[in-house]
């Protein structure tokens, strides 16, 4: 079982160019899209969240539920869903603004117990940011590091959302000797300063930064650097790309039988090719459909 721990959200996409372009709500929120990719992957994947009773919530709660991710351990409470305004420029990155004052996401309590059979927890995005939500997946995190479980942790920085740019910076530090893996991009790690050598000797066993259409390259603890191309697409939009990279290394990992730092610093440079391939047609996949759209296992076949 991997547990993915984090914001469930609509996005709210633009059909359009302009201020007043017409928008398309879109279940979304980093955790969420990585749960989605997991469960379409085929890894056993439970959802750790705080969900709103709303319309919204319903149906982020039925996309989980198709894509086969677990969803007894998610939390319910009668506040709003978090609402994110996406804004598409020419290239088909994504930027976004987010309503979030007083909803569902932001009051998660860290459960008593993760599911039985949890071999690795996901955290990232927004709920690292928002009180009081923020503190409690930073209590799991450290309670699942306690307790061996593989950690996994993608940033995935929303500048608009973080007040102290300074504090969150020396508060991701504070993280990382309770993270097995950190996969971040290109830009989060230019927002966040320091470098990959400097966040492995802080902890983590190895770390993967996403570099666009230009691939992937992973670092590891001894020293070794990884790195493998993009997979050419025709790129529609990047909503959910980096989610599906972090899915698909989780999923590898997981296929692998390589879900601890012991077991990942055997994997050595065949398998980290075949695992960042893998996520890079992930990837791919995502970016060449509209929105969040993570592929399924049998797109991926060969």
């Amino acid at each position: 079982m991997i547990v993915v721990a984090g914001e469930a959200l609509i996005d709210l996409v633009p059909q359009g160019t302009g201020a007043l372009a017409a928008l398309r709500p879109a279940l979304g929120g980093g955790p969420y899209n990585t749960a989605v990719a997991l469960g379409r992957l085929g890894s056993p994947t439970a959802f750790c969240s705080r969900v709103s009773r709303d319309a919204f919530g319903e149906a982020l709660l039925d996309g989980l539920r198709t894509a086969g991710v677990d969803v007894s351990v998610v939390q319910r409470g009668p506040e709003p869903t978090t609402l994110a305004v996406a804004t598409i420029d020419p290239s088909g990155s994504a930027a976004y603004s987010f309503y979030v004052e007083g909803t569902a996401d932001r009051l998660f309590s860290a459960p008593s117990a993760l599911p039985a059979g949890t071999r690795a927890v996901s955290f990232g995005t927004c709920s690292l940011v928002l009180e009081p939500g923020a503190s409690a997946y930073e209590g799991l995190m450290r309670t699942a590091a306690a307790q061996g479980v593989f950690t996994a942790l993608d940033p995935n920085i929303r500048p608009g959302l973080i007040p102290d740019a300074d504090a969150y910076r020396a508060r991701f530090k504070s993280w990382l000797p309770f993270v097995t893996l950190l996969k971040l991009s290109e830009e989060d790690a230019l927002w966040l300063g320091g470098t990959p050598r400097e966040w492995l000797s802080a902890g983590p066993s190895a770390v993967v930064i996403t570099q666009g259409g230009d691939g992937l390259t992973a670092f590891t603890a001894d020293g070794a650097v990884h790195s493998v191309p993009g997979e050419p697409v025709d790129v529609v939009d990047t909503i959910g790309a980096g989610d599906t990279v972090n899915a698909a290394l989780l999923h590898g990992l997981a296929t692998r039988d390589a879900l601890s730092p012991a077991a990942l610093a055997t994997l050595g440079p065949d398998g980290w090719e075949h695992l960042l391939r893998y996520a890079a047609r992930a990837a791919a996949v995502t970016c060449s459909r509209a929105g969040a759209e993570p592929p399924y296992a049998r797109e991926l076949e060969g």
